[in-house]
């Protein structure tokens, strides 16, 4: 406690703190990336026997038995690790970093963020066809949240270092520190606060020169030169925005029916990833392009290496891996894949667009790179970030502007067809959707034992209608709660349960306290939100409830009144909104 104290001592500038603080996070998250990326090509290295990126040149060499014992048996391994130690029986992703964000106040479990980066990196070294990515914007957030844990941080600080965590991530997995802060405002924290600007962009810089320094300049694609022919091409690339929406929305709802069928089958946990391995595996047989995060397959797209023939076989095979992947459990996320989709969606419309009107064409490959945004943008519900992806991979501004038209009309199209992004539909399952608002999520956020009052008025439920009347004319809002022995609540009185008897001198003092309360009244926990409270109180028709330890002995703590949880709802906005526009710097502690 001690180092804790001399440590707020020290901040005088709050400001300036959080921004050392985001470097700190940037820096780590850069790091542990780097441990991620060599750890998932070292198992990579022991299951199929190289550690190269294009790993699928490697995986024609070698025999089918190989091919399919593999990702199967690493599947068998994670199903059971998965099964016996993670939360919930699943693995981890972007989803759950949304959910801390919007509904717990950016906090995360460092354990379980532990385990799930050892579930996934596991997935996808042994050939998970989906991508790193996605497991890296976790950890990053949960690096960020363990800081806040240790430091004692507030609410508002907390998220500025999850958004750190993201955007370091995001920058350090593309070598691209403009998107990676933009993605960490766009999806992870689902606004643009102007105090959380400046902290985040540190921490996308830093992760990425961290990473620059350990891998090079090199961005994660080997991007050629392309050039707009004609901007009569914009409706082409419109075009190929309709089917890239169409196709984020049937990967993502054949997810949820895969899902079903799973659930319905009764295919136990365990055994889920094994099935899933296997189908990789006998995949990979006749496509190893698919096998893994896919970015030396990626690369050949657009380096216009496929045939339309061969892009189209590898975007069936790759949708329906990712959809068993998913819906099976194995660890990993969906940038990659939507990354790899758009590659080979944009890649053969690129052909067909070509052999159609071959004048107006700049090549199938820039329109590769068109369909890569365009399905990642309507996946992730990114269409900012992905674009500024593409325009830092290179740097070619009419390239750009096409990926943003059909980015945004794939993002329409996905938004309008299934309600936003993958993540927004996997928080739908949970019963969740970061769509209410963030005053709704305010109002989650807070908690009963935040705004409860301890100065409340008590009666023994022996006590004689003599001492009721004492009682109650000075009461805290008139009403009296009637508790035993044990401090446990049996009833509460007010001024309208007793009516005429409060003040009738003709009833006698053999009328008690138990005789005239009622019994088990509704009563609120501390842990409850301030939402639950409000909802209680509307269905009760009652200002203000007791709040007790827990609900098996109802031992009672405190009470809350509709005004206060009202006033402090209003405290908690207003503090919210000024840090959004500026106004003041989040408090720290």
């Amino acid at each position: 406690m001690r180092i804790f104290t001399s440590f707020r001592r020290l901040m005088k500038g709050e400001q300036l703190v959080l921004s050392i603080l985001a470097l700190v996070v940037g820096t780590l998250v850069g790091a542990m990336a780097i441990v991620f990326r060599e750890g998932l090509l070292l198992i990579q290295k022991l299951g199929y026997g190289s550690s190269d990126e294009a790993v699928h040149y490697f995986l024609q060499t070698l025999p089918a038995w190989h091919l399919i014992l593999v990702p199967t048996l690493g599947g068998l391994l994670i199903g059971l690790f998965v099964y016996r130690f993670m939360p919930d029986r699943r693995s981890l992703g972007v989803a759950d970093v949304i959910d801390a964000a919007a509904f717990h106040d950016g906090r995360m479990s460092a354990r379980s963020g532990f385990k799930a980066a050892l579930v996934n990196v596991a997935s996808l070294g042994c050939g998970a066809s989906l991508g790193r990515e996605g497991p890296v914007v976790h950890m990053g957030a949960t690096i960020g949240s363990w800081l806040t844990r240790v430091l004692h941080l507030r609410r508002s600080a907390a998220r500025t270092l999850l958004g750190c965590g993201v955007a370091s991530a995001v920058a350090a997995s593309f070598n691209a520190p403009l998107a990676g802060a933009l993605f960490a405002h766009e999806v992870a924290l689902g606004h643009y606060a102007l105090t959380a600007f400046a902290p985040i962009v540190l921490a996308s810089v830093s992760g990425t020169i961290l990473t620059r320094l350990y891998f090079g300049h090199d961005v994660a694609f080997l991007i050629p030169a392309h050039e707009i022919a004609s901007f009569l091409e914009f409706p082409a690339f419109a075009l190929l925005g309709v089917c890239a929406g169409v196709l984020s929305v049937l990967v993502v709802r054949s997810v949820g029916f895969t899902q079903q069928f799973v659930r319905a089958a009764r295919i136990p946990v365990w055994g889920r990833p094994a099935l899933a391995g296997l189908a990789v595996g006998v995949m990979s047989v006749g496509y190893p392009e698919v096998v893994g995060v896919g970015y030396g397959a990626m690369n050949d797209a657009l380096y216009e290496v496929y045939s339309w023939s061969l892009l189209s076989q590898l975007l069936a095979v790759k949708a329906v891996l990712v959809v068993i992947c998913l819906a099976f459990g194995f660890g990993g996320g969906v940038f990659s894949p939507a990354l790899f989709l758009g590659a080979m969606l944009g890649g053969a419309f690129g052909l067909t667009a070509t052999a159609i009107l071959p004048d107006l064409s700049s090549g199938h490959g820039a329109y590769t790179l068109v369909g890569m945004g365009a399905v990642a943008a309507a996946m992730l519900g990114a269409p900012i970030s992905t674009t500024l992806i593409i325009f830092e991979l290179t740097g070619d501004y009419e390239l750009t502007i096409a990926v943003m038209v059909a980015s945004v009309i794939a993002s329409m199209i996905a938004d309008h067809a299934q309600g936003g992004s993958f993540f927004g539909w996997q928080l739908r399952q949970r019963g969740l959707s970061h769509r209410w608002g963030r005053e709704v999520n305010l109002l989650r956020s807070l908690k009963v034992g935040d705004v409860m009052s301890r100065q409340f008025a008590t009666v023994m439920p022996d006590e004689p209608i003599s001492r009721l009347r004492e009682k109650l004319v000075n009461a805290p809002y008139s009403e009296l709660f009637v508790l035993d022995d044990a401090g446990k609540l049996v009833g509460t009185i007010t001024l309208a349960d007793l009516r005429h008897a409060a003040f009738d001198p003709n009833i006698g003092d053999d009328v008690t306290a138990i005789k005239l309360a009622r019994a088990k009244p509704p009563a609120l926990c501390r842990e409850d939100s301030i939402e639950y409270a409000i909802r209680l109180m509307e269905q009760t028709g009652e200002e203000h409830l007791p709040v007790v330890a827990n609900t098996e002995d109802r031992l009672m703590i405190g009470f809350v009144h509709e005004k206060d949880a009202m006033m402090a709802y209003n405290r908690a906005l207003l503090e919210l909104h000024g840090e959004e526009r500026g106004d003041a710097p989040p408090k720290l502690f």
